[in-house]
This record gives C-alpha cells, structure tokens and sequence, in this order.
C-alpha cells in the first residue's frame, strides 16, 4: 500500500472517466477495466510508469487523504490532444485484524463505483521497477498474480509494438483466483493472443481450483511445470524475473524456485545474483 508520505501529490489532475467495463462475470471477484482521459495534456504517463488515485476517506480523525498507485494497464494514447490511461481494479475488502469486522477496500471500492463521466483526481506519474532491457536477447520471466497482470500486459505490448527486432524469450506466469487470468489471455477481451504465434512469447496460467472458496492458488504448480526451460533461463546470465502482485507470492516463488533449482541454497543464492545485477525487480500490493 502506497503512503501519502513517499510520493509528491502536490502536483493534481483531473480525470474523467471514459469507459468502466466489468471483465468478470457476477458471480465472481469484480474486476473492472477503466478508461480514463486526463484533461491536462502535459501529463504524460508511459509504459514503465504508474499513477495515483486520490480519494477522501472518512476516519477516526475526520476526513483524509487516500492515495494509491495503479499500473498501467495498456499502451497510453492522445485523444484529441489530451492522454488516455486504461487501468484494471479489483473491489476490494479486507478484515480487521482486532475487530475481525470486514471493511471496504477506499480506492478499489470508489473507483469501481465510478460511472461514465465522472470526476476523479490523479498524480503522478510515478517509476515502476520494470524496465525494458536493452540486450534484446534478454530473457523476461514475468510473474503476476490478481491484477498484477496490468503492467505485464502493457509491457508485453509495448515490447512487441515499439521495440524492434526482440530476440530474447518472454514467459507469463499468471495466476488468479477466478477466471481473471484471462481477461487478457482471450480472444474475447484480450490483445495478448495477439503475440502467440511470436517465437519468443508463450503465457501459462494458474487457476485456484475452487474459485469460491479460500484455495490458494496454484502458480507454483505452473511454474513447476516449466521446470526444464526455467532452470535453462535461470541459468543465463540475461535473464530478468519481474514479479507483480500479492505479499503471499513470495513464499510460493521461494518454494517454487527452490524445486525447480533443487534445493533453497541455489534458489537463495540466484535470487541473491539477480538481485544484485539489477535483474529482479518486483510491486507488491
């Protein structure tokens, strides 16, 4: 969760909502995609960036300030003059640790209520840790669960849109508790289907095995499926991993990995590498 503290909001705009869209069915988790036309055309928000939401939440102390960062969620564009950012939000709820009363998520629960043509204020924008390389012989191995799909699926297009001539491999792991995985990864709602017959793309997707219930979900089991080309990618000295999405991915990538490396040591020591070589990089929610 963004602070309001580690990011200048002084500078604000105003943003009007274009088009909200539900991408999941009704009786699943409400994920929307929103189209938003910022009415300043200076503001400038790229690929490898993200901006905020600001909302008033209502507290113990009164009214405050809530921010909170999004990806972006597909290539930006200039209608008319003024820039369009697409963004990809989950109603949120969350329980109280003390109380154990449940609470509505402030930002996911606003902007989900949204409607076309109303107001909303945005910052920004902010870096995101997910960088194009420039050896375009380097290995991507992205890794995104709920709505950390989002920058993936911008970057993704960015890469085979605008950067020419991309050599290296680029795997999706993408793992939700509903059918979310494929609000992207179809020919229905989707564009990433587009780059399947690429040489160098392939996504997998992992899917809680009851939807309705608390399943984890099973994104250590796709990975552990392609133990042979990771180990391989693993192995090379350009391969980047980016991961997007929930605290709870880190165990299952550490046990992931360290099944598919063989032991904790090597998993613990390869992390460490990428790490230190600027070649892991991560958002966590």
């Amino acid at each position: 969760m963004a602070h309001l503290s580690d990011f200048d909001i002084e500078k604000r705009y105003k943003a009007v909502v274009k088009n909200t869209t539900r991408l999941t069915p009704p009786d699943t988790e409400e994920v929307r995609e929103i189209v938003l036309e910022v009415k300043d055309p200076e503001f400038e928000c790229e690929v490898d960036q993200s901006f905020g939401v600001l909302t008033e939440a209502t507290g113990d102390f009164g009214n405050t300030l809530h921010h909170r960062l999004y990806s972006v969620a597909d290539l930006p564009k200039h209608v008319n003059g003024n820039p369009q950012l697409t963004m990809l939000v989950k109603r949120c709820s969350y329980v109280d640790d003390f109380s154990g009363e449940k609470y509505r998520g402030i930002a996911s629960n606003y902007l989900c209520d949204r409607k076309k043509g109303d107001e909303i204020t945005v910052t920004g924008p902010f870096k995101l840790p997910f960088k194009v390389p420039q050896d375009k012989t380097a290995n991507l191995i992205l890794i995104g669960m709920g709505t950390g799909i989002a920058p993936f699926r911008a970057f993704i297009k960015h890469i085979y849109k605008n950067v020419k001539d991309w050599k290296g491999k680029i795997r999706l792991f993408y793992g939700a508790r509903s059918g979310l995985e494929l609000l992207y990864l179809n020919d229905k709602d989707g564009d990433l289907t587009n780059y399947y017959d690429e040489e160098t793309f392939e996504a997998f997707h992992a899917l809680s095995p009851r939807p309705h219930w608390a399943d984890p979900i099973a994104l250590e089991k796709a990975l552990e499926g392609q133990t042979t080309e990771l180990t391989e990618l693993l192995s090379m000295s350009n391969t980047y991993v980016y991961v997007a999405g929930y605290e709870t991915i880190h165990n299952m990538l550490n046990k992931a990995f360290s099944n598919i490396l063989g032991s904790e040591e090597k998993w613990r020591l390869r992390k460490a590498e990428l790490i230190a070589g600027g070649k892991w990089a991560e958002i966590i929610y």
